[in-house]
């Protein structure tokens, strides 16, 4: 069965009141801010959530992607291999303690709401989709207006998938997803990282940008969020174990910004650890997210990247390398917590 028949079949395969409005969905006014029913919650794609009712919260994996195909706002997946490839991935993560992922796949390259809600409805995990467009690799994934729209309008875009759901779903985006190229800062990157901006700035969506080991790019990011009065407290640091530069992370962590360690695998736990003692030692543990960046349905039919090594080899990793069972709480449970929360940060 693919994505159209999906849609034909909605209701048989998960129930009436699958998609269409929500009864959750509140009514929002644009200039209204944050609305209320979200203020305080994570927006997950069956409704939000209270983040003290969370245990372990993935911040960055890939629950979907056509990652490295042509850009398609939509994409036609198979969903019968789909289902039966993913929803064993997240009932693992499940059993293990986790309680929630954060869907990085972005529009253009993967994201679909609707599969989304059904797939945290059969695995009873709390699943999190996103708004914004992705601007790296080499701009592929930017859609065409965005380089004729203004910031504004481009915002617009994203507070409108915040308003009336993805697509126009009623399911609601928990974040901002978006990218800046691996070196330098284009145009379109600022105007992306901008537009971001104005959107948290109008509903309180936090911003996890994708800026790997660009550590100026990074630098101007903060200071256009400061240009727009949006706190540091709303930037995720995407990719942030890819810095050499200790001190940079620390800069950006002292300003309050989220820096996230997100590709946990078998060959990178030493660093992972060594990265996450060096951020204590300077005082910003309640600052550091992890992750693993894994792909749990890759679109060239290669294996899936599971996201369950944070759980069976890194947190027993942390433990021998002296970390309390207080500390990885906070690492795991109290800052994606914070990170995720619909909140307006100026």
């Amino acid at each position: 069965m693919n994505r159209r028949e999906l849609l034909k079949r909605g209701v048989a395969l998960a129930g009436a009141g699958w998609w269409g409005q929500s009864a959750w969905l509140p009514t929002v006014s644009r200039s209204g801010g944050t609305p209320s029913s979200a203020e305080g919650q994570i927006m997950t794609v069956t409704g939000p959530v209270d983040p003290a009712t969370l245990g372990t919260i993935l911040p960055h994996e890939h629950v979907l992607s056509r990652f490295g195909e042509p850009p398609a706002r939509r994409p036609d997946y198979d969903l019968a291999p789909l289902f039966d490839t993913v929803v064993p991935i997240l009932e693992q993560v499940k059993a293990l303690g986790c309680t929630a992922v954060m869907d990085c796949t972005a529009a253009y390259f993967g994201r679909d709401a609707l599969i989304m809600r059904r797939l945290a409805e059969m695995s009873g995990l709390h699943l999190v989709t996103n708004t914004g467009y992705y601007g790296a690799a080499d701009d592929r994934y930017v859609p065409a207006h965005a380089y004729q729209e203004t910031p504004e309008q481009l915002a617009g875009r994203w507070l409108d998938e915040w308003t009336d759901g993805v697509d126009g779903t009623g399911i609601r985006p928990g974040f901002v997803k978006t990218a800046v190229d691996g070196s330098g800062f284009s145009d379109i990157d600022r105007k992306l990282v901008r537009a971001a901006a104005l959107t948290h700035r109008e509903s309180g969506l936090p911003l996890a940008v994708h800026t790997s080991g660009n550590v100026p790019a990074a630098q101007e990011q903060l200071a256009i969020l400061r240009e727009e009065g949006v706190a540091p407290e709303a930037w995720i640091w995407v990719h942030a174990h890819n810095v050499d530069d200790l001190d940079a992370l620390s800069d950006a962590a002292e300003q309050g910004a989220w820096i996230e360690f997100d590709a946990i695998r078998p060959d990178t736990i030493d660093r992972h650890v060594a990265l996450t003692r060096a951020m204590k030692e300077r005082g910003h543990l309640g600052r550091v997210l992890l992750s693993h960046d894994g792909s749990s349905y890759p679109p060239d039919g290669t294996a899936p990247r599971p996201y369950d090594l944070l759980f069976t080899q890194f947190i027993p990793a942390l433990r021998e390398a002296g970390f309390s069972a207080e500390e990885v709480r906070t690492l795991t449970v109290d800052n994606p917590r914070q990170a995720f929360t619909v909140r307006v940060r100026t």
